[in-house]
């Protein structure tokens, strides 16, 4: 009895595992199966399209970088091809070997054989790597006949920049350069080997238009990485041309009158548009060294030179203006009425502010003093009196108006601000409060006070033109609307007095620039001069017993025709001495190298896209 129950026990647990294991058999059966049909048929085109990327090669076709052409169609930046030859070393079983079989062919040095051992360690093997690029057009054809035995090696044309008067136009042009770690994340194409992106100047300011679009080739490869065929293309756009608003023959003459200087800058631009003309900044150096590789020690040398070649003065070179900043002084004080055209200060060699005492440059005094004459002879207590009765915010905020402490977006990059003080800007600055006597000096653009060659440039366009004077380096494209600038809020009789001002100092006697008169019969030219301090040694002393370095920086800005305004200059030497005898023969040479040749007065290049656009718009819409 007892027999028979047991048996009929076990039975019922070997059925319950039978039942339990074909359950679980069955469930797993049934899922393998969902999962069958999740892939083959639910997943299928995902896995379609993963397969056919494992047949299929994607190439990124570099676009040609568009050109650069100076007002006038004179060339500045054009391209032209090199041959090169790289290695892929996902693509090459041996990636020493391919580098052996490649030196029967062209020569490859230890070093460059290390190089590119080392790189294919480091970065992912997709990334070609560049053997040569110089290659003669025999070497070239000759390593695509023998390529079937030269596995992961590829070769191809580029396109490398070329620079034209390259030395004059460095710090206008700027060059291109590898792409950096930020600029490498903006898009795949800067991945590409060779591929250059703008560092400085324009290439750098309109790298987004210069760059153009890459294309796409889709190419069929076998297991090996070989291409079978070739799938579909989508050619790349070259970037767009630009034309510079910049004269070429300007800029030559500009950069050779200060090649004898150590280190000078000086901006001209057309007062009606705000195009420059001639950006020059001296010393320079010659973008297609850096494009076709300096040697070993070479870019040190120049980017730890004392004078620093690779800094545009024009823009990044800040400087106190001296008395050029006094037309700024004048029009703060005739605007907030705490002088008015008839006011006179008695000048006898100096002014007293509390307890400390601001010399006049001329220790004999200028006598009775009003507005006009106070620009003519550029006499200090004048200034120093508006500068104290109207305060430094009001006076800061005229500099402001003027085109001073400011950068413009106009493609020119790393522009630096200058400075126009007010008591809170020294409070974040320097943590400390603002005093009076910072501000009478602020009057005559010393203390804290600094500016541009740039800035002057367009400080001196809007007094005579009385309107927002904005500078543009480029020319107009075709889609892009240009806006007439804003007329200044400031009277007229105010700006006409400062003009007169700056008229008699360069045509009337008495006046601290008669040497910068222009000798074109009819032509005058109404300037200011300036002479910053930027070391206490120079105070009372001769240039010639001091020290370069001690020497005040001559300044003068300036403009042409004074009756009917066109062109502005401004200039610096560093170090040079009095604006009058240093920086006013500068401006005078350029200004009448405009006048003489005029060029806003000629027809301008037109881009040829830019032609291509307007054709097609007047076809009725143009390209798709």
């Amino acid at each position: 009895m007892s027999g028979s129950s047991d048996l009929k026990i076990r039975n019922g647990r070997f059925t319950r595992r039978v039942l339990m294991l074909g359950a679980g058999q069955l469930g797993l059966f049934g899922l393998l199966g969902w999962r069958l049909r999740q892939l083959q048929v639910v997943e299928a085109p995902k896995y379609r399209l993963l397969a056919d990327e494992n047949r299929i090669n994607i190439q990124l076709l570099a676009p040609s970088r568009g050109l650069i052409f100076d007002r006038f169609g004179e060339p500045v930046a054009s391209n032209i091809d090199r041959m090169r030859v790289f290695v892929v070393p996902e693509l090459s079983k041996d990636l020493s070997d391919s580098l052996k079989r490649l030196g029967r062919i062209i020569d490859i040095s230890q070093n460059v054989r290390t190089r590119i051992l080392r790189l294919a360690r480091k970065q992912s093997p997709y990334i070609p790597i560049v053997v040569d690029d110089t290659l003669s057009w025999q070497k070239f054809a000759q390593i695509n006949v023998m390529s079937p035995g030269l596995p992961g090696v590829r070769t191809d044309i580029l396109s490398v920049r070329q620079y034209h008067g390259g030395h004059d136009m460095a710090h206008i042009v700027g060059y291109v350069g590898a792409a950096d770690k930020v600029e490498v994340n903006e898009h795949p194409v800067t991945r590409l080997p060779g591929f250059r992106v703008g560092k400085t100047g324009v290439e750098k300011g309109f790298e987004p238009k210069l760059r153009g679009k890459a294309g796409v080739i889709k190419l069929e490869v076998d297991a090996r990485g070989h291409a079978i065929r070739k799938l579909e293309t989508h050619a790349s756009q070259p970037g767009r041309e630009l034309v510079l608003t910049i004269d070429r023959d300007i800029q030559n003459k500009a950069m050779e009158r200060l090649k004898d200087e150590r280190r000078a800058a000086a901006v001209a631009l057309d007062v009606r548009t705000g195009e420059i003309l001639a950006m020059a900044s001296t010393p320079s150096f010659d973008p297609n060294d850096i494009i076709y590789g300096l040697k070993d020690g070479e870019w040190n040398s120049m980017a730890n030179a004392e004078d620093d070649p690779f800094t545009n003065r024009t823009i990044r070179g800040q400087y106190p203006p001296g008395s050029t900043f006094k037309m700024v002084t004048a029009l703060a004080g005739l605007e907030a009425g705490v002088i008015t055209l008839k006011s006179k200060f008695s000048c006898h060699g100096g002014y007293s502010y509390s307890k400390a005492y601001f010399g006049c440059w001329k220790r004999g005094g200028h006598g009775a003093v009003r507005v006009r004459k106070a620009i003519k002879q550029s006499c200090d207590v004048f200034f120093y009196n508006v500068a104290q009765r109207i305060g430094i915010t009001k006076l800061s905020a005229m500099g402001h108006k003027l085109g001073l402490g400011q950068t413009y977006d106009c493609g020119l990059p790393l522009q630096k601000p200058g400075v126009m003080p007010t008591p809170g800007w020294k409070r974040v600055t320097l943590g400390k409060p603002w005093y009076g006597g910072e501000t009478i000096i602020a009057g005559i653009g010393q203390g804290f006070v600094l500016t541009t060659p740039l800035q002057l440039a367009v400080m001196t366009a809007r007094i005579a033109t009385g309107r927002e004077v904005m500078p543009r380096i480029v020319r107009p494209f075709a889609d892009e609307e240009v806006k007439p600038a804003k007329p200044l809020d400031i009277k007229q009789e105010h700006l006409d007095v400062v003009r007169e001002g700056m008229w008699a100092v360069v045509n009337e006697g008495g006046g601290t620039a008669g040497r910068a008169r222009i000798p074109i019969a009819g032509v005058e030219m109404a300037g200011k001069t300036g002479t910053s301090q930027v070391h206490t040694a120079s105070s009372g002393r001769k240039s010639s017993s001091l020290k370069w370095e001690q020497r005040d920086h001559g300044l003068f800005v300036g403009y042409a025709p004074a009756d009917n305004p066109r062109y502005a200059v401004a200039a610096i030497v560093e170090h040079g001495g009095s604006g009058s005898r240093a920086a006013s023969p500068v401006v005078r040479d350029i200004m009448t190298a405009l006048m003489e040749r005029d060029p806003v007065s000629k027809p301008t290049y037109v881009a040829r896209d830019a032609v291509r656009k307007t054709a097609g718009g007047n076809r009725g819409g143009g390209e798709g």
